[in-house]
């Protein structure tokens, strides 16, 4: 018997020529090649048929199940998960498949992240991995380079082999890119870590139709997830829109029915329908900007504009051009004529917030406004008249701010012809339920939370404290009260910060275990006046200071509570 010597690389087929029974492949040593077999398929030869009619048969009927598989999918998570169960059974001879996909907005072409990799499992069924497995990105990139698809079918001996492939102990691999049009949107790669020369072109064929109806799938669902995104966004900005709307057709509302409130709102509705400027003092976060809206949308002005500046925002020459406008080529970055704030707001209500803080060459200017009714932009050499109601707010005193020469006396006589004081809610407590309860139905509407509302200990903590910060502080601690709740539970004290947590240890002390809220609050506050008058030797002007109230505040609290 002749004996025949193989040498690596070689073929021996047993059985009638063109009729193999069997195959054995003869490795090659690295001395005789470094590369067994590489097969690079660009994106225009995906996608073609799959080879003789027997076999296109068979996987054709597989890919219109993979198709309706993922045309089912409602999004990008499901969509990677079916396109690795689909390929891993395609592709029977294959153990692992990796989907990656292009970060969003990434400029960079290799900037892909894995999103999901399935492993063929007990009975050949996919699976998630069930520990730490690794990976590697040499094929991935080598597609995305080369926009095409790759095989490799002796992995470890390729010229783009790696350590990490090593590590993967990834014999064979095939990577194809998902696409649509120029845009690479990921890779599908499917590796044998079980034995080398598994995989062929025909498996490329294959995988490369089904990464042509996958591609559709990943961009189908990634551009509903962006709509739904701008569809949110929409919505949000159309309840924005029909807020505003009320607030015009008179539903707009002022959280409260307090002795100080109530004083206020009788104030409002005296100047309401006058030409005369307000000017709407009061600490900050108590609410100027609400006061100076509810003035316009219950006034004849309602129909136009109300516009609002903050005039600590901007610089002397920004705001100089926002208020009045200027013309082409006015100063440098003039690049068209612009229409001033005064202009925009004609026929309605131009809010000036922190009017305290308008440089002097500009107070000028807004008494002109104030006197004669027009403006002149910034370059303009004439005039223009406008019908603009002036409601001005500030949390100085105005009155120092004269003495010490940073506010003209002329404007501010001019702007204080009907001065409304916004009181601190601290002098009006009876509010704060009222007002917790409103922020709450708001803040759980915008988070998408249902809160049963507030514990009764909690409600004796909130008006206790004495809220700094006033209602914009009230609203942000019952923000952060909403996220940290379970939803339906009831807002307990202990979920209250630790400043306002200290109103709770007072009550704790002191107030009745039962009784109407009034009563708790009422003997909480008789608590905290007492440990500071005790603390001030009884000086009342110092307990006054350090309450944040007048002297006469502190008498008629003293006096409402029975204390002598």
């Amino acid at each position: 018997m002749a004996k025949l010597t193989l040498e690596g690389g070689e073929v021996l087929e047993v059985g009638r020529e063109g009729d193999a029974e069997s195959r054995i492949d003869v490795p090659a040593t690295p001395e005789q090649s470094s590369v067994e077999y590489v097969e690079v398929r660009p994106l225009g030869e995906l996608g073609k048929p799959l080879g003789g009619p027997e076999e296109a048969s068979s996987r054709l009927r597989a890919l219109l199940e993979a198709q309706r598989a993922l045309g089912a999918c409602a999004d990008l998570e499901s969509v990677v998960t079916v396109l690795g169960d689909v390929a891993l059974a395609l592709v029977p001879r294959a153990t692992h498949a990796t989907v990656a996909l292009a970060e969003a907005g990434s400029e960079r072409p290799a900037a892909l992240v894995t999103v999901a990799t399935r492993v063929r499992g007990e009975g050949g069924r996919p699976a998630a991995p069930s520990g730490q497995l690794p990976l590697t990105r040499t094929v991935m990139q080598k597609v995305v380079r080369e926009r095409a698809a790759v095989l490799a079918v002796d992995a470890p001996n390729e010229s783009f082999s790696s350590e990490s492939m090593l590590g993967a102990n990834i014999q064979s691999t095939i990577g194809v890119p998902l696409w649509k049009g120029n845009e690479i949107l990921g890779v599908l790669q499917l590796d044998s870590r079980a034995a080398p020369a598994m995989f062929d072109a025909r498996d490329v064929d294959v995988l490369g139709v089904l990464a042509a109806d996958a591609s559709l799938a990943v961009a189908h669902t990634r551009a509903m997830a962006r709509l739904l995104l701008a569809e949110r966004r929409l919505e949000r900005e159309n309840e924005f829109l029909k807020g505003r709307e009320r607030a015009r057709s008179g539903e707009l509302t002022i959280v409260g029915k307090s002795r100080a409130m109530s004083e206020l709102l009788a104030q409002l509705d005296k100047v309401v329908d006058t030409k005369v400027s307000v000017l709407i003092e009061g600490e900050t976060g108590t609410g100027k900007e609400l006061i100076a809206s509810a003035l316009h949308y219950r006034s004849g002005r309602r129909d136009k504009l109300f516009v609002a500046q903050n005039c600590a925002a901007f610089s002397e020459q920004l705001l100089e051009s926002e208020l009045f406008g200027h013309k082409r080529g006015a100063f440098t970055g003039a690049t068209d004529e612009k229409k001033g704030l005064f202009e925009v707001a004609d026929g309605g209500t131009l809010f000036l917030d922190e009017i305290g803080e308008m440089p002097l060459g500009l107070q000028a200017k807004l008494l002109r406004v104030l006197q004669e009714g027009e403006v002149r932009p910034v370059g303009a050499t004439q005039v223009r008249k406008v019908n603009v109601r002036i409601v001005a707010a500030t949390n100085r005193r105005l009155e120092d701010e004269v003495a010490a020469g940073r506010f003209r006396q002329d404007l501010y006589y001019r702007l204080k012809v009907f001065p409304i004081e916004v009181p601190p809610l601290r002098e009006r407590r009876d509010d704060i339920a009222a007002l917790a309860g409103h922020f709450l139905d708001q803040h759980a509407k915008e988070i998408g939370k249902s809160v049963a509302g507030f514990a009764q200990e909690t409600l004796v903590a909130l008006a206790a404290h004495p809220w700094p910060g006033n209602v914009r502080e009230l609203s942000n601690e019952v923000q952060r009260l909403v996220i940290q709740a379970d939803p339906g539970a009831f807002i307990t004290p202990d979920l209250l910060s630790a400043s306002v947590r200290g109103a709770t240890e007072l009550a704790g002390r002191g107030a009745p275990a039962s009784g109407t809220l009034k009563d708790r609050v009422e003997q909480v506050e008789r608590i905290i006046l007492l440990e500071v008058l005790r603390e001030h030797d009884n000086n009342k002007t110092s307990a006054a200071k350090t309450l944040g109230i007048t002297r006469e505040g502190l008498h008629k609290k003293l006096k409402g509570l029975g204390i002598g």
